[in-house]
């Protein structure tokens, strides 16, 4: 697993430039905190809000994300100060905050701005439970939180903004339904009702850490959206926590707060968090762990006890996810895999039409942003199939199947992303059979997509196999890319608990 995040693909060092630019703001934000006077308390809140500033707004573009950025006081500022009016009222404030979690978890369906401002909502409620906020220190961290906020975007937008070089981010929407049958209503139904078990429970731990419970519970429902996905997150989380707590006490405990080192260990922690967080949720739970064990050594109030209440409370909040998602509106991982394998599916035909667009002279035509959806779709199709090729799961004739898709789907991103380069060459000649080639990869795909016999789609498969070796390297990836969809017939249309046939 620690192999994995290191030799892990970075692609532009993308990972990198975004973990040193997260140290960088946070860091920033904090110290112009205490440039200004604030107190230790303030200094944390305003951290938080730059942190999670550069991690959680995800937008397609750098202007979407600016607006995206310029909205986030909007969705914490009244929250911190509700948080704050009911420090003193248990019930009333245990209510709001699940309300808040519902709401937070329903904003997702308004897409990447949406899950920004409803991961900034909760966490603004969650550090005022960590933070004992009460009403008469809103004025110094509403000033510590915009002051923050303005230097984390004075470092995205203005001293190192990287993504103006990188071509628009493709951000899917995630599979669409109505009412109930809409994933984001699901999961915000689950999310209050696991985070209410989370809440009971972890106040019968403690009445005075339950909100860790809750944290856990709301974390991880982030960016999943079925069962399998839940209950993979929640598996790691907790894995994550107590590898975090076991080096807590070699780490933050003999750090007694002191201020150089704190600080040193805190920047590590947020460049591990943003730069494992696309590759391994459980180190940057580890991270988020260690960041947490020494916060509470600043605030002077870290000892083992707290550390092993931390791995309660996690346990805990997994749980209430889990149940929440077993027993609640469940959204099966087979109906969630199978939305993204047809939105790449259909992908690969928008990609095969612009570049026999492109061959046959088009010069308006241009498949390189729809090679880079794809890869997007085939990442989200990916982490729906997690549960299911992970070593634990005991699923063994789903786990083959899951892994021929991948492995096909593969197959078809490079032939893809081949065809794709070719056309890109101005010289790339036109020939008929290249035309030909695109039709019948075309209607592949539009067969993938029907719901027809497999007595049907298996003489179709035969019927597109390509007989004779290309001579034009164009109509080498068609034939490929021919072969990859005839492929998928077999795992796609046949029941998700039947053997592989050979």
């Amino acid at each position: 697993m620690l192999k994995r995040v290191f030799v892990a693909p970075d692609p532009g060092r993308v990972r990198l430039r975004f973990a040193s630019r997260a140290v960088i703001g946070v860091g920033l934000a904090v110290a112009l905190c205490g440039l200004v006077g604030h107190s230790l308390v303030a200094a944390i809140t305003g951290g938080l809000a730059a942190l999670l500033a550069l991690f959680t707004v995800t937008d397609a573009t750098v202007r979407q994300q600016a607006v995206t950025t310029a909205l986030l006081p909007a969705a914490g500022l009244p929250v911190l100060a509700v948080a704050a009016v009911l420090h003193d009222q248990p019930l009333a404030r245990d209510l709001v905050f699940l309300a808040v979690m519902g709401a937070g978890v329903y904003a997702r369906r308004w897409g990447p701005r949406g899950h920004a401002l409803g991961i900034l909502a909760f966490m603004t409620f969650f550090a005022a439970q960590f933070l004992h906020t009460v009403p008469g220190q809103l004025p110094e961290l509403y000033a510590a939180v915009l002051l923050s906020l303005a230097a984390s975007a004075a470092v995205r937008f203005g001293l190192w903004c990287y993504e103006r070089r990188l071509p628009a981010m493709a951000v899917p929407a995630p599979p669409e339904g109505r009412g109930l049958a809409r994933i984001t209503t699901r999961q915000a139904v689950q999310a209050t009702l696991g985070g209410a078990f989370a809440l009971g429970l972890g106040q019968v731990l403690s009445d005075q850490r339950w909100y860790w419970a809750v944290g856990a519970t709301w974390w991880v429902f982030v960016n999943t959206t079925s069962r399998g996905e839940t209950l993979v997150r929640g598996f790691r989380r907790v894995l994550g926590t107590v590898i975090g707590i076991a080096a807590g006490f070699f780490v933050a405990i003999p750090l007694e707060g002191a201020g150089a080192p704190t600080a040193a260990i805190v920047a590590v922690c947020v460049f591990g968090i943003f730069y494992t967080a696309a590759v391994s949720y459980s180190w940057m739970m580890f991270f988020v762990t260690v960041m947490v064990g020494v916060l509470y050594g600043v605030l002077g109030v870290l000892d083992a006890s707290l550390l092993w209440l931390r791995v309660a409370e996690t346990a805990v909040g997994a749980l209430g996810a889990v149940l929440a998602v077993l027993l609640v509106l469940p959204v099966t991982t087979h109906a969630v895999t199978d939305a993204w394998i047809r939105k790449a599916l259909r992908c690969v035909h928008a990609c095969t039409a612009e570049a026999a667009e492109r061959l046959a002279g088009s010069l308006s035509a241009d498949p390189a942003p729809r090679v880079a959806e794809l890869d997007v779709l085939l990442g989200r199709v990916r982490l729906s199939l997690a549960p299911l090729v992970h070593p634990l799961s005991p699923l063994k004739a789903r786990k083959a199947r899951a892994r021929q898709v991948l492995a096909l789907l593969d197959d078809c991103v490079r032939e893809v992303r081949g065809l794709a380069s070719i056309a890109a060459d101005p010289a790339a000649s036109h020939d008929a059979r290249l035309s030909a080639a695109c039709s019948r990869v075309e209607e592949a795909v539009e067969e993938l997509l029907r719901q027809e016999s497999r007595q049907a789609r298996g003489a179709e498969r035969a019927a597109v196999q390509p007989a004779a070796a290309p001579d034009h390297p164009a109509l080498a990836h068609l034939h490929g890319l021919e072969r990859a969809l005839g492929d998928l017939a077999a795992p796609l249309h046949s029941s998700p608990r039947a053997p592989i046939a050979a």
